[in-house]
């Protein structure tokens, strides 16, 4: 881990771009952010955009497009080989209880699990996969996680530009920090739907009320010769 740290930390220009790109995309297509998180390469390319070393912009931009790309293919791949990859030896790396808990954010919030999802490094690898073994609809899954990306990858490379030579504390703390985003964000949703649920509650004897009342017109107007 701290091996690749310190080689992207000696890159710069194109490549540097190149790696910021590839291991976003690569955590949920190949599992990889079991291994070495992408939310890591992100927040480095904002520390090298403090170094001059690459555009803080094009950082951005990579870090989303290779969040967006890779998210997408995951999706693909479980869709197709989700069953066979999880029964496969391989598929034994990856703990059942992060398997169960993406399940749960997938059944319970649907394409608001796939935007939360992307903030937790525990199920950010695996939730497009299964939201693709789901069966989601490809433009509910799309819809929030370019939502997802942008977020992360602009969250994630400021923090690291901002934190400058100091990004170990940011990386130390950046998984705390997704679970906190991401259970604020919860809050938010769930906050919302309940205000929702509560106007169209009110709404509803309004309702009750006036159908007697239609009712009994309709039926005076019968009664008229």
């Amino acid at each position: 881990m701290s091996f690749i740290t310190n080689t992207l930390l000696s890159l710069h220009g194109g490549v540097a771009l190149l790696a910021i790109f590839i291991f976003p995309a690569l955590e949920s297509s190949v599992f990889l952010g079991f291994i070495f998180p992408g939310e890591t390469a992100v927040i480095l390319g904002g520390v090298l955009a403090y170094e001059h070393r690459i555009p803080l912009a094009a950082a951005m931009a990579v870090a989303m497009a290779g969040a967006i790309i890779g998210d997408s293919v995951g999706y693909w791949v479980g869709r197709e080989f989700g069953a066979r990859i999880l029964d496969s030896r391989s598929g034994r790396l990856i703990k059942k209880e992060h398997v169960r808990t993406a399940e749960d954010f997938i059944a319970k919030r649907g394409g608001v699990g796939v935007f939360l999802g992307r903030f937790a490094a525990a199920l950010r690898a695996i939730v497009p996969g299964l939201a693709g073994m789901s069966h989601m609809r490809y433009r509910t899954f799309v819809i929030f996680n370019v939502l997802g990306g942008v977020a992360w990858a602009v969250a994630f490379t400021v923090a690291g530009y901002l934190a400058g030579a100091s990004f170990r504390t940011v990386e130390s703390v950046s998984g705390k920090a997704g679970y906190a985003l991401a259970a604020l964000l919860a809050l938010i949703v769930v906050g919302v739907i309940l205000v929702r649920r509560r106007k169209s509650a009110r709404n509803q004897p309004a309702l009750a009320i006036d159908m007697p009342a239609d009712t009994t017109m309709e039926a005076n107007r019968a009664e008229e010769p």
